[in-house]
């Protein structure tokens, strides 16, 4: 049985923050052990996992961090030994930040803002590339490093989050696809026979992978909430 993937995702803003850990938690194979909010407090969590014998193999790293760069954090993590991989999530976009963040050895490159779908697909292929080298033996060929780095760059379908059923997807699907006007959730849960919650998470992934547009309903009482409808060519 493969082992999941700890994951540690550094991030100062907690909304943003509590959004990557919940990201992390709808794909198979990935274990959010934490979250951070500076650098210092990462590289503390890190030295920490390490010697408890439960190290972090995935660091989610904001490079705009309120004590460190992430290029800095993502040195000292490579110059202390610890074995981790590290993800860059930020919203700059110069090529030389691009070269230092490769430089200081970052696997992946996530540029805000972007969606749970793109999210997922770099993750997958993270995941894939793990596994193809965790699948080697001690010596491997160059056809087995070639095949697992062109995971890391290569498509992949976007992950099901756990605990969808084919057969409520497909209910959810053919139902949004005869509607002629945007619902929300609780529009969609009642005729179907299940929560809103229940709705809203299938709802969302559809929104998410992208067969239904996803945009907030004005003019209501109360919290704002979101109305879907089935994206029409």
């Amino acid at each position: 049985m493969t082992q999941d993937i700890r994951v540690l995702v550094v991030e100062d803003e907690a909304l943003t923050a509590e959004a990557h850990a919940a990201y992390v938690g709808r794909i198979e194979g990935f274990v959010l052990v934490g979250t951070a909010a500076t650098g210092q407090s990462a590289l503390r969590m890190l030295t920490a996992a390490a010697q408890s014998g439960t190290p972090i193999d995935l660091v989610l790293m904001d490079m705009n961090l309120p004590d460190l760069h992430g290029l800095d954090v993502s040195r000292r993590i490579r110059s202390a030994g610890l074995a981790t991989d590290i993800i860059a999530i930020t919203a700059v976009r110069e090529l030389h930040a691009v070269r230092g963040a490769i430089a200081a050895g970052v696997v992946q490159y996530l540029i805000k803002p972007f969606t749970y779908a793109t999210f997922a697909k770099k993750l997958v292929s993270y995941r894939d590339f793990r596994r193809q080298l965790g699948s080697a033996s001690s010596v491997t060929t160059q056809s087995d490093l070639d095949q697992a780095f062109a995971s890391l760059r290569s498509p992949t379908d976007v992950p099901r989050p756990k605990g969808l059923a084919d057969d409520t997807l497909h209910s959810v699907t053919e139902f949004l696809r005869q509607q002629s006007s945007p619902l929300s959730a609780t529009e969609v849960a009642e005729p179907l026979g299940m929560s809103r919650v229940t709705a809203r998470r299938y709802l969302e992934f559809l929104a998410d992978t992208g067969p239904v547009v996803r945009a907030p309903r004005f003019g209501t009482p109360g919290r704002p909430e979101n109305e879907y409808s089935w994206r029409r060519p």
